[in-house]
């Protein structure tokens, strides 16, 4: 069942990962989509598969005010308006005790994942009230309900993004648009990867072994898990979820 058809996406952090993962999962259920990523030459590569009747390209800073303004104005211009916005594109910085943290890592990585997330909502909305409505969703992950060490900047970045999102549904359920966050564990794409290799640079599969101890279902989700979740909150099925935090963690935040 196509539960998007006629729906209008914006999905950000596209071009690899969790966000190409989502676009197929979107399209597949019938949605037009806007794909944004920083990575101009990423965002080329989908074109392998994209369906150019229901699919615009954008390439922009999530980061910039006009950058946001921009991919926004492009789906109203293509498509007629926004009904969904995938708030997802997000960097892990770097693996470092507190101490020895570069502070510009620590600001680029609020600024894509707090900042980039909050400019996406604030242009969005005005844009969906013109619909009657809407469904944003964030991805977050369990890092934004659970701690860990040498990862403060990611970790801070996505209980951040679990704040926003509550004030935010809060202040959007009178108008029809709904506001939630998937929470991933680690999941197989570029991103884990590179975490392994930071924790353990001779050996990333005890990184591997060491995050797969403590989900319970013993791997790590895949991106086409996470999309499912992303999908089903984005249509009429989830009409009466806001403010939620969805996990699909494999068990992960229960322990």
């Amino acid at each position: 069942m196509q539960h998007l058809k006629g729906r209008v996406a914006i999905i950000t952090g596209a071009a690899g990962g969790i966000g190409t993962a989502a676009a197929k999962r979107f399209l597949a259920d019938g949605a037009k989509v806007v794909l944004v990523d920083r990575d101009e030459q990423g965002l080329q590569k989908l074109v392998r598969w994209r369906d150019p009747r229901r699919v615009e390209l954008c390439a922009a800073d999530v980061t910039q005010a006009a950058d946001t303004k921009r991919y926004i104005a492009a789906a109203v211009k293509r498509f007629g308006g926004v009904d969904i916005l995938l708030a997802n594109a997000g960097i892990e910085g770097e693996v470092a005790k507190i101490t020895a943290y570069p502070e510009e890592v620590f600001d680029r990585v609020m600024a894509v994942n707090v900042r980039g997330v909050w400019l996406g909502l604030k242009h969005v909305i005005p844009a969906m009230k013109k619909r009657g409505g809407g469904s944003i969703v964030i991805t977050a992950s369990t890092a934004g309900i659970k701690g860990a060490p040498n990862m403060s900047a990611y970790i801070t970045s996505k209980h951040a993004v679990v704040g926003m999102m509550r004030s935010i549904a809060l202040e959007c359920a009178p108008l029809g648009i709904r506001v939630n966050s998937v929470h991933p564990c680690p999941t197989e794409t570029g991103m884990i990867h590179r975490i392994e290799k930071a924790f353990f640079p001779r050996d990333p599969k005890k990184g591997r072994e060491r995050m797969l101890a403590t989900t319970p279902s013993h791997r790590y989700a895949t991106a086409e898990e996470v999309a499912a979740m992303m999908a089903f909150l984005a249509g009429d099925e989830a009409s009466f979820c806001t403010g939620g935090v969805y996990t699909v963690d494999g068990g992960r935040s229960a322990t």
